[in-house]
């Protein structure tokens, strides 16, 4: 773990966000994880996405992550932006600036500056009450309507990150080109850089809201209504869930064994929903829980995984 913190410093932010105390000494990223009840899988997904500047293909890495553990890491993120961040570089700037009576270039800095914050602020309270609610209907098995889909749900939450970026950039443009050159020019060049710094992590934030999480909430979507649609129970995404699976076809339901045989009989996702009678995207979800379950995404690999746990016979296979 001290090695991955070595590598890029930006990841302490991600440790606390996690949960994971510090003074972890020569332990490993698993061995920490677990220490501090963090699911290691959700962990590394969050990791990999920050290091790799979102490079990385989301879909995959939202395969890997618990939903539930994803949503209480921005919670804690939205706490230390909104309770922390925001108030210490405000403290910063009032040192910096002239905040008498008579300047009134300062009095409207710092005014412009509490109105960000307060947009951050409305924003990831919007965030922990409709977003996250909707998502928690979701981890507890329960569609929130029928005629909608976090994607509708997310919409606003969307275009308020374009709406912080752009304020954002304006509060540092102003302090840049009108502050006084009189100024402390140090401690506000100080504060500019925790400016700065704030807002690429507030960036990669929303970023990860936007592709990790929305892919990540909308797979759990897909797989609580086809289960609705089958009328089988649903399951929390809970870390003990996550920790429980493994590649033994016991874990496999009678539903996912079948879709296995016909998968590796060579039939399409639309012609195994045809002969077992549910959607397209029913077929998709679980082929995406058995790749989940038996950490195999190749057709190739799944075939060698039937035959040899006894799934189908090896003249049923389609070479």
């Amino acid at each position: 773990m001290s090695d991955l913190i070595h590598d890029d410093y930006r990841l302490l932010q991600v440790i606390s966000r996690f949960g994971v105390s510090l003074g972890f000494g020569d332990q490993s990223i698993d061995a920490a994880c677990k220490a501090s009840n963090v699911d290691t899988r959700t962990f590394l997904a969050v990791v990999n996405f920050i290091m790799s500047e979102g490079r990385l293909s989301v879909e995959e890495l939202a395969e890997r992550v618990s939903v539930a553990e994803l949503m209480r890491y921005l919670r804690r993120s939205h706490s230390y932006f909104v309770d922390f961040r925001l108030p210490a570089i405000r403290r910063k700037l009032i040192e910096a600036i002239d905040c008498s009576a008579k300047n009134q270039l300062a009095f409207l800095i710092l005014k412009f500056y509490d109105e960000y914050a307060a947009e951050v602020q409305r924003h990831m309270q919007y965030e922990n009450e409709h977003i996250h609610t909707y998502v928690q209907q979701l981890l507890d098995g329960k569609l929130p309507q029928q005629n909608s889909s976090y994607r509708q749900v997310a919409v606003q939450h969307h275009d308020n990150h374009q709406s912080i970026s752009k304020s954002s950039h304006e509060l540092k443009s102003i302090i840049i080109k009108y502050y006084p050159s009189d100024s402390d020019t140090q401690r506000l060049s100080d504060t500019l850089m925790d400016i700065y710094i704030m807002e690429e992590d507030l960036f990669s934030h929303c970023h990860l809201e936007d592709t990790l999480f929305a892919e990540a909430v909308h797979l759990l979507e897909m797989e609580v209504r086809s289960r609705s649609e089958e009328g089988e129970p649903a399951e929390r995404d809970t870390q003990k869930n996550k920790m429980e699976e493994t590649s033994n076809p016991d874990d496999l339901s009678e539903r996912e064994k079948e879709v296995v045989r016909l998968v590796v009989q060579g039939l399409s996702n639309k012609e195994i929903a045809d002969k077992m009678f549910i959607s397209a995207n029913t077929v998709m979800t679980h082929r995406r829980n058995i790749a989940r379950k038996t950490q195999i995404h190749s057709s190739a690999g799944l075939t060698i995984y039937a035959i040899v746990n006894g799934l189908i016979n090896l003249e049923d296979v389609k070479l």
